[in-house]
C-alpha cells in the first residue's frame, strides 16, 4: 500500500472498552510458512478454527486483520475464493457466512526491507526481526489480529543460509534442514496457546552466548542470547541478571518456567525497549549489552531490571493474557510491580523505592494532569501504540502496590495463586485480577476499581493539632481529584496512607489510633473524601510521617513547618520519607527563591537547606547510595510541577543558584568526602556497596563543580581522564556539562574521539551534546543531526538526539523565543512519514502548553496546529497532538 494512501486525512476513528464484542471466531492452530527474500517475502499461513460459541451461532463474516501486504490467494476448506467470495476493508479482508469449523490457507506477499515503522516483520541492518505488540502481526499476514483469539504456532522459517545462518521463532525447535540453492529452513512450535502479538521471528548472522538453568523441579533449560556479530562478550551482565530472575520468580511467586529453551535477541534497531514474545525475548541492543568500559552502573541496573521485567511476563502476559488492549496494565502493571520488588530485593529497597517515585512524579504525573489524562484501564483509544504509558506501567504497578499493601504479602500470594488457578491459558480482564485478590483474601475491593476506571492524581491534605493536656494528636485527612478530560466529576479512591509518629528523640512511637493500639507503624485507609483520626497518648513533639514508603500515589499536602521537615530531614527511619522531607524542604526554599527573583529582589538559598545537607553529610548511619539520592536536589521539571505556571528562566536560575551556594558554602565537605571515596572501590566491583560508593563520590564532584572553583573542575577533567569506569567518565562529563570551561570542552571532544566507533556510548555523548543548559545547544543539536554516524531513521538516535534535548533540556526546548518548539514540530512531522511511533512519544512534550506562560503557551499551541493540519498525518500524531489543543 502507497504511504500517502495509509495516512489519516480526516479524523481517525475512535474505539471504546464499552463496544468490546467477543471474536466470532476462534483460531485454534496456525500453520505459518516464511521464506525470506530480498525483494519479496512470501508468507503462507493454515488457520483451522471453528464459530465461537460465546458470540453466538450460525454464520457469521470472519474479520481478519490484514495492512501493507499483498493478499496473493485464499482458499477455504479445500476451495480457492475468488474476488467476489471475500470482501476487502480498509485495514483487513472479510470472509462472509463461515458457521462451524474451518480450515483457512493465506498467502500473501510483504517488503521487510521497506518497513520503517519497524512492526510487524521488519529487516534492519542485515537482520530480519518481528515486533507485534501490539498489532503489528497484522502486518505479516491475514489474522484475527486481537489479543482474546488464542493459537497454538507451528512456524517454518526459509532463508540464505550463508547470510541468515540463525533461524530463530517461538516455543522449542523442532526440525532443520537444507534446501536448494543454498538455503535452509527451521520450524518452531509453541505449545502453549498465545495471541498473534506474542508471534516473533528472527534471520540473521548472529554469535551466541549460551547457558544453562535447572528449574526447582529439576528440568534443565536452555538459554541463549544473541546478539550481532561484534557484540559477543557484552552478554554476561543480561545472562546473569536472567537466572537470578527465573530464580526469584520460583521463590517468592512459585512460577517456573514452562519451555525447553529460553532466548533473547538483541537487535540496533527497535521501537521499545524489549518485547516479552513467549520464549524469544527481543530487546533494544542497549538494554542487554553491557561491560565495564561501556555502560555505567545505571545502565547494568537498567539491564537486570528489563530483562526481569520480560522474564516474568511469562507468566504475567504470556501464560494470561489480556483480553483487548485496554486491560494492558493487567499484565504491564503487574509486572512493572514485580520487576521493582526483584530490583529492591537485589539492592537498596530505600533507593529504589525513590527511584521509582521520581520517574512517577517526574512522567506519569504530569500526564495524569494534562490533556492527554487517562485511566490505568483507559475508556478509548484511537491508536493503542499511545497507551504504552507511564499511567499504564508506573501507575499501574501503584494500583497492584496498594492490593499488596491492603492484603498483606500472604494474602497477596494467595491471590496469584489464585488468578492463575483460574486463568492460566486465558486472555482476560483487569477486574478478574481484582476478583482473585478479593476472593483470596476476603477484603472487599469494589471501591478499590476506581483506580483503574478513574483518571488524574488524587491530592491529599494532611492538617494535625496537638492537645498537650490530653496528649492527643487529631489528623485530618481529605482527598480531592482535579477533573481530566471526559471525567470532570470524581469520585473518592481507597488511599492507604503508612503512618508513623516520630518522637523528639528521633524514635518511632507506639501508636493508639482510634482507641486500637497499632504498634509503631499503622495503615490509614482514606477511602472517602474526608476522614479524621486520633492518636492517643502522644507525649508533646511529636511530628507526623505520613505517605511512608510511598503508599498510594498521591500528591500529599501536609501541614509539616520548615523546622518539621528538618527535623524528619535527619531522624525518619522510612527512606522514602526522609528523602522526601528534604526534597520538600528544598523545593519550598527553591520556590522562595523564584519569587525573589521575579519580584527583582537577591536570591538566596535558605539556611535550612544548607543544614539539612550538613546534618545528611555528618550522618554515619546512612548508606552511600541512599546519602547520594538524599542530597540531590529537585530537578527543574518538578519545580515546574509545583508552580502554578512554570517560570522556566527564573527556576533555571534559582536551582542553579541553589547549587551553587551548597556547592561553595560545604567545599571543604564535599572535596573530603570525594576525596575519601575515590580510592575506596575497585571499578570492576558492580556490588550494590560499590555503586552506591561511586553515587555518592559523583554527587560530591557535582558539587564541586557547581562551586566554580578551579580545584572542581580539576577533579572532574582528572576523572574524566583518569577513570576505569564509565559510571565515573559519564558522571565527570555530567558535572561540566553546564559549564562553558575549557575542560568540557576538551573531554566531550576525548570522548567522542574514543567511542564514535561505538553506537550505544555514541548516543550517551549525543544526549550529553544535547542536554547542556549552556545557551547555543538547539543550534548544535541541529548541526549533530549532519554527523556522520547519526541514524535519522534508528530510534535510539532520535532519542538521544532529539529526545535528549526536547524531554531532557528544559531551560532551552522552553526558549522564550518559541525555537525549540518549531524545531520538535519539524522533527515530529520528519519523522512521522518513516516511523509514527517515535513521533508521537517525542510530540508529548508539546501537549503542556497549559503549565506556560502566555507566550510559550501561544508558541506551542502553534507547533501542535501545525502538525495537526499536517494532510498525511499518522493517526499516533494525530491523537496525541488533537488532544493537546482540545
Amino acid at each position: 500500500m502507497d504511504r500517502a494512501d495509509a495516512a489519516v486525512k480526516t479524523d481517525p476513528s475512535t474505539i471504546f472498552l464499552k463496544d468490546y464484542t467477543p471474536p466470532t471466531h476462534l483460531i485454534d492452530t496456525i500453520e505459518l510458512t516464511v521464506r525470506l527474500n530480498d525483494d519479496v517475502t512470501t508468507v503462507s499461513s493454515r488457520l483451522v478454527g471453528r464459530r465461537n460459541p460465546a458470540s453466538g451461532s450460525g454464520p457469521a463474516d470472519l474479520y481478519l486483520d490484514g495492512e501493507d501486504q499483498e493478499l496473493v490467494s485464499l482458499t477455504l476448506d479445500g476451495r480457492t475464493l475468488e474476488k467476489g467470495d471475500w470482501r476487502q476493508k480498509p485495514e483487513g479482508i472479510v470472509v462472509p457466512g463461515i458457521a462451524g469449523d474451518f480450515t483457512l490457507e493465506v498467502e500473501g506477499r510483504i517488503k521487510p526491507q521497506d518497513n520503517t515503522r519497524l512492526e510487524g516483520l521488519y529487516k534492519a541492518g542485515g537482520m530480519y526481526c518481528t515486533q507485534c505488540e501490539a498489532e503489528g502481526f497484522r502486518r505479516i499476514t491475514y489474522f484475527p489480529d486481537r489479543p482474546d483469539v488464542m493459537a497454538v504456532y507451528t512456524v517454518r522459517i526459509e532463508a540464505d543460509k550463508a547470510r541468515y545462518p540463525v533461524l530463530l521463532s517461538n516455543g522449542n525447535r523442532i526440525e532443520t534442514g537444507d534446501l536448494e540453492e543454498g538455503r535452509h529452513y527451521a520450524v518452531w512450535h509453541d505449545p502453549f496457546r498465545k495471541p498473534a502479538y506474542l508471534f516473533a521471528m528472527v534471520a540473521g548472522d548472529l554469535m551466541v552466548d549460551r547457558d544453562s538453568f535447572t528449574t526447582r523441579s529439576g528440568r534443565e533449560v536452555a538459554l541463549e542470547i544473541y546478539v550481532e556479530p561484534g557484540n559477543e562478550g557484552r552478554t554476561g551482565h543480561a545472562m546473569d541478571s536472567l537466572k537470578r530472575s527465573m530464580a526469584w520468580d520460583e521463590e517468592v511467586y512459585g512460577f517456573e518456567y514452562d519451555l525447553d529453551i529460553f532466548m533473547i535477541v538483541a537487535v540496533s534497531s527497535f521501537n521499545m525497549g524489549a518485547m516479552e514474545n513467549k520464549g524469544l525475548n527481543i530487546f533494544n541492543d542497549k538494554f542487554i549489552l553491557a561491560d565495564l568500559s561501556t555502560a555505567t552502573d545505571a545502565d547494568f541496573q537498567r539491564i537486570e531490571a528489563i530483562v526481569a521485567h520480560e522474564y516474568f511476563h511469562n507468566w504475567t502476559g504470556n501464560r494470561i493474557t489480556c483480553r483487548d488492549w485496554f486491560q494492558l496494565s493487567l499484565k504491564e502493571g503487574l509486572t512493572v510491580f514485580r520487576d521493582q520488588e526483584f530490583s529492591a530485593d537485589t539492592h537498596d529497597r530505600g533507593v529504589k523505592r525513590v527511584g521509582d517515585v521520581r520517574l512517577l512524579r517526574a512522567a506519569q504525573f504530569p500526564e495524569d494532569g494534562g490533556p492527554t489524562a487517562h485511566p490505568v484501564r483507559p475508556d478509548s483509544y484511537i491508536e493503542i501504540n499511545n497507551f504504552y504509558t507511564v499511567t499504564v506501567y508506573e501507575k499501574g504497578a501503584e494500583v497492584v502496590r496498594m492490593i499488596h499493601s491492603l492484603l498483606g504479602a500472604e494474602a497477596y500470594r494467595k491471590g496469584i495463586d489464585l488468578y492463575v488457578e483460574r486463568h492460566d491459558g486465558q486472555a482476560v480482564t483487569c477486574d478478574d485480577f481484582v476478583a482473585a485478590m478479593q476472593d483470596a483474601s476476603g477484603i472487599d475491593l469494589t471501591r478499590f476499581k476506581r483506580w483503574y476506571a478513574q483518571a488524574g492524581t488524587p491530592r491529599v491534605s494532611a492538617d494535625w493539632r496537638y492537645d498537650e493536656a490530653a496528649r492527643t494528636l487529631t489528623l485530618d485527612l481529605a482527598q480531592t481529584t482535579d477533573p481530566t478530560p471526559g471525567q470532570p466529576d470524581k469520585q473518592p479512591v481507597v488511599i492507604p496512607l503508612r503512618t508513623a509518629l516520630i518522637g523528639e528523640n528521633g524514635q518511632r512511637l507506639p501508636l493508639t489510633v482510634d482507641g486500637e493500639e497499632s504498634g509503631d507503624e499503622t495503615v490509614l485507609v482514606l477511602d472517602e473524601a474526608e476522614r479524621r483520626v486520633t492518636f492517643s497518648d502522644v507525649p508533646k513533639g511529636a511530628v507526623p510521617s505520613l505517605l511512608r514508603g510511598f503508599s498510594a500515589p498521591v500528591k500529599l499536602d501536609a501541614a509539616w513547618s520548615d523546622a518539621d521537615l528538618g527535623f524528619l530531614a535527619a531522624t525518619d527511619d522510612d527512606p522514602f520519607s526522609r528523602w522526601e522531607a528534604l526534597q520538600t524542604l528544598a523545593t519550598r526554599a527553591i520556590l522562595a527563591m523564584v519569587e525573589a527573583k521575579r519580584a527583582g529582589r537577591p536570591m538566596s538559598l535558605d539556611a535550612a537547606v544548607v543544614s539539612a545537607v550538613r546534618d545528611g553529610l555528618e550522618d554515619a548511619r546512612l548508606e552511600p547510595a541512599f546519602l547520594a539520592e538524599l542530597l540531590a536536589l529537585p530537578g527543574e521539571s518538578m519545580l515546574g510541577q509545583a508552580m502554578d505556571v512554570w517560570h522556566v528562566d527564573a527556576v533555571h536560575e534559582a536551582r542553579e543558584d541553589a547549587i551553587w551556594t551548597l556547592g561553595d558554602t560545604l567545599f571543604d565537605t564535599w572535596l573530603a568526602l570525594y576525596d575519601r571515596l575515590s580510592g575506596e572501590t575497585a571499578a570492576d566491583d558492580l556490588s550494590t556497596a560499590a555503586m552506591g560508593r561511586r553515587a555518592l563520590r559523583n554527587r560530591a564532584l557535582q558539587f564541586l563543580v557547581s562551586s566554580g572553583r578551579p580545584e572542581g573542575l580539576a577533579r572532574a577533567a582528572a576523572q574524566v581522564q583518569a577513570a576505569a569506569s564509565m559510571t565515573d567518565v559519564m558522571s565527570a562529563l555530567a558535572a561540566l556539562n553546564d559549564t562553558d570551561c575549557p575542560e568540557r570542552t576538551e573531554a566531550l571532544q576525548a570522548f567522542h574521539d574514543r567511542w564514535q566507533d561505538n553506537p550505544l556510548v555514541l548516543d550517551k555523548w549525543f544526549t550529553l551534546e544535547a542536554s547542556s543548559a549552556l545557551p547555543g545547544t538547539l543550534d548544535r543539536v541541529k548541526e549533530l543531526q549532519s554527523h556522520p554516524r547519526f541514524d535519522p531513521k534508528n530510534p535510539n538516535r532520535i532519542r538521544a538526539l532529539v529526545g535528549g534535548f526536547t524531554m531532557g533540556n528544559p531551560v532551552r526546548f522552553h526558549a522564550s523565543d518559541g525555537s525549540g518548539y518549531a524545531f520538535l514540530a519539524d522533527e515530529v512531522l520528519r519523522i512521522d512519514q518513516l516511523n509514527p511511533q517515535i513521533a508521537s512519544r517525542l510530540c508529548q512534550p508539546l501537549v503542556r502548553w497549559r503549565r506556560f506562560d502566555g507566550e510559550r503557551a501561544k508558541a506551542m499551541t502553534g507547533a501542535l496546529r501545525r502538525i495537526v493540519e499536517q494532510p498525511t498525518l499518522s493517526k499516533d500524531v494525530f491523537e496525541i497532538a488533537s488532544k493537546g489543543l482540545s
